[in-house]
């Protein structure tokens, strides 16, 4: 006995939901969860099925092609731990609280290793009996650094790059190479206060609430899919450092919760958009 998650997106046509169906019992499929989604505006149609049985994908993803409109996707997905590589920087906040949540099981993942541009959590990584690899970008250029990085990544055949504040902006080269797989996490609710130093443009404002958004990187600077977000209030008794230090909880908290939404198979990449079923 076996359990997959298949997921489907397609245009929305009459009678979707029961033809997937059928084909899932006519090949002896039990439907563990169902969850399903039409985006009305562009008459898109999602939906994910978490199954369990004896398989044969092949036939069975025949049958879901012959019944499916044209100009559809399926993916069949196993069980199996999701492999993640995270490159970082020097801050320590959000490599930690994933090193935690995977050690303690609440983020069913693989770390297979961690690249850094500085060396400076090395010794972070040797706690959770992680390998490291520090990549340094100084006197390279950027492609050459990132030559560098894509050879450190790709040994370990990962699933997805999870960068926990990698303070690098990557080339639209190195991003092509991984579509759909990088998931960032900005200090900012975007889109308010793109690039650098959004702590200091958000005091510089005098906002109220401040906030982080993880997405996918795409060629566009801070402007990939959104995947999650969260806020906190703040008032004019923070300064800059006040709100950077406030916001390391809610980076760390959103970028986890992203990444287990990614790894569970919840998040369907559309345009510039996500839908999490």
């Amino acid at each position: 006995m076996e359990k997959k998650t298949l997921l489907t997106d397609c245009p929305d046509a009459m009678g979707l939901i029961s033809k997937i169906t059928n084909i899932c019992y006519k090949h002896q499929l039990n439907i563990v969860h169902n969850n399903e989604f039409v985006d009305h505006s562009h008459s898109q149609f999602f939906m994910r099925t978490e199954l369990e049985g004896y398989f044969n994908d092949e036939t069975f993803l025949f049958d879901l092609d012959r019944a499916l409109p044209e100009g559809s996707h399926r993916r069949l997905v196993g069980s199996q731990r999701k492999r993640v590589v995270i490159m970082v920087t020097k801050e320590a906040h959000c490599l930690g609280d994933i090193l935690v949540k995977a050690f303690d099981g609440t983020l069913d993942i693989d770390i297979a290793a961690i690249v850094g541009n500085y060396d400076h959590l090395g010794s972070l990584a040797e706690k959770f009996d992680i390998p490291f690899h520090h990549v340094c970008h100084e006197g390279l250029s950027r492609e050459e650094h990132e030559a560098k990085l894509q050879d450190a990544i790709d040994q370990y055949s990962p699933d997805y790059i999870v960068l926990a504040k990698f303070m690098r902006i990557l080339t639209p080269s190195f991003v092509a190479k991984y579509p759909s797989k990088i998931i960032n996490i900005h200090h900012s609710f975007l889109p308010a206060f793109i690039g650098a130093k959004p702590y200091q443009q958000a005091f510089e404002r005098g906002v109220k609430i401040i906030g982080a958004t993880a997405h996918f990187v795409t060629n566009d600077l801070d402007e990939g899919p959104i995947i999650t977000q969260n806020v906190i209030p703040v008032d004019h008794n923070f300064s800059a450092a006040d709100m950077a230090r406030a916001g390391r909880d809610v980076e760390k908290s959103v970028l986890s919760k992203a990444l287990g939404l990614v790894i569970d198979d919840r998040v369907f990449v559309y345009g510039n958009r996500t839908v999490i079923l």
